[in-house]
């Protein structure tokens, strides 16, 4: 995740608050992008009739923390955590929420096995070389965290693979599981919530932009397709706020215009201004600027990158 340790420095604070609710029986509790640390990834809780259900547990202890005291809060026992993909951000808090719940069952896609011995295993070496670099005391702790992360091994693996699209009861409630294959990462997990219509799409939808580090452009796009036939209310992405059907239709629109100028011979400086024209009533003012700097990164080193290294990504 090296385009992490780099522009994270740069990115404005979009700070959490508490949970909020998105639907009955659904809340959730918003990740963070604070200046000069990792990000967290949004978690949603469902409430079922003898527990809950977590949709990604986030990575900082504090974001973690957050759904611990909601659960005892609500009086209820996770029963169930989902996990939308492998990114740490998304399943950085599942030892502490193993500890804290150790019949909690973990669901997740096969794709965090070859992650934690490639992807993740050179992440770690990177936090390495960082460290012995930095002269700073908080970030240096902050790379610490994540080694300490990744160096959880089996605590982060899921404990029912999710190998195909089902429909399944957890704490009592009914859910669609639906499993995309190499999209924004090797196997990328999206939840529809039968009772409320809720979508958690994961980071099959982010904000301030698509994040490419580990995707296969192509198959997001078609996966952002899938997402579009789902009769759903609310669709929650992995970071940012809850988006209505319209509003998830412009972020549709802009990601296509987004691979479709990133292929073409415009330029870099053309293709960044046309995100943040066509995303602009979805984005902040700190979130346009953010943008901006993202996507500077993601087109020469994702959509203009080394074709074979695309093609590795989706999978062939």
């Amino acid at each position: 995740m090296k385009v992490v340790l780099m522009l994270v420095l740069g990115m404005a604070a979009f700070v959490a608050t508490a949970a909020e609710t998105v639907a009955p029986g659904v809340d959730l509790i918003r990740g963070t992008f604070v200046p000069g640390r990792q990000p967290d990834g949004n978690s949603v809780v469902f409430r079922g009739t003898d527990g809950l259900v977590v949709m990604d547990t986030g990575r900082h202890a504090e974001h973690t923390q957050r759904i611990l005291d909601y659960a005892q809060a609500a009086a209820l026992p996770i029963k169930a955590v989902v996990n939308s993909h492998w990114h740490l951000d998304h399943i950085g808090g599942n030892p502490r929420v193993r500890a804290a719940y150790p019949g909690v069952q973990i669901y997740a896609s096969a794709a965090i096995y070859d992650a934690m011995h490639g992807f993740l295993a050179n992440y770690r070496k990177q936090l390495e070389g960082a460290l012995a670099e930095s002269k700073d005391d908080v970030q240096k702790q902050g790379w610490r965290d994540e080694i300490a992360i990744i160096d959880s091994g089996k605590a982060l693996y899921p404990d029912i693979v999710i190998d195909k699209s089902q429909i399944r009861r957890l704490a009592g409630r009914e859910f669609q599981i639906h499993l995309q294959s190499h999209a924004v990462t090797a196997g990328d997990i999206w939840l529809f919530d039968t009772t409320s219509r809720v979508l958690a799409a994961g980071d099959l939808v982010t904000l301030p932009v698509p994040f490419l580090d580990t995707a296969c452009p192509a198959h997001w796009r078609e996966a952002l397709d899938n997402l579009a036939h789902r009769r759903f209310s609310v669709l929650i992405p992995g970071h940012g706020a809850p988006m209505s059907r319209t509003q998830f239709e412009t972020y549709r629109h802009a990601y296509t215009n987004l691979l479709g100028c990133a292929a073409s011979d415009l330029p870099k400086a053309t293709c960044i201004d046309g995100w943040t024209r066509d995303a602009q009533s979805l984005l902040t003012d700190a979130e346009s600027k953010s943008a901006k700097s993202l996507l500077d990164y993601y087109i020469d080193n994702s959509l203009r990158a080394d074709p074979a290294n695309t093609q590795k990504l989706c999978g062939a």
